[in-house]
């Protein structure tokens, strides 16, 4: 469970500032996520090795590697597209979750775990976008 409160992160917003991924805390929320689906698809059946697990699995590395790719790009702009590249692989996690809670290979509580600290993570996406977007916006002033 994501326990880490919405604290963006470090971000400064400074163009040429080398951003460390590990300190943002949309990040490390990102890495949280992935762990929780690795242990969730852990125990599903053999057959779904290939369907859901992979899926599952693969968005949710998907989010936090976008992270880490537009941290590691220089300029707002492309740090605001990896980020939003992330919150569309957040959106498919959503829809995995519930499939596999539909199809019964998820119990409710873990279910329910899983959309509330992706709700969270979501946010923090969401907030973190904006706040870029705000801070180009200024730049161009």
């Amino acid at each position: 469970m994501i326990t880490e409160h919405l604290a963006l992160s470090i971000w400064t917003g400074r163009v040429n500032e080398m951003k460390d991924v590990r300190n943002l805390k949309v990040w490390q929320a990102a890495h949280l996520m992935t762990l929780s689906v690795y242990r969730m698809t852990r125990n599903f059946p053999r057959d779904e090795l290939f369907g859901s697990t992979s899926q599952m699995r693969r968005c949710s590395v998907s989010i936090g590697a976008n992270i880490a790719k537009g941290a590691g790009k220089r300029g707002n702009t492309e740090f605001q597209r990896f980020l939003q590249i992330a919150a569309g692989s957040a959106s498919e996690l959503d829809y995995h979750l519930l499939l596999v809670h539909d199809l019964k290979l998820l119990c409710d509580t873990e279910y329910q775990n899983g959309v509330n600290d992706l709700v969270r993570l979501r946010k923090m996406l969401s907030s973190l976008i904006q706040k870029i977007e705000h801070e180009r916006l200024l730049a161009r002033c």
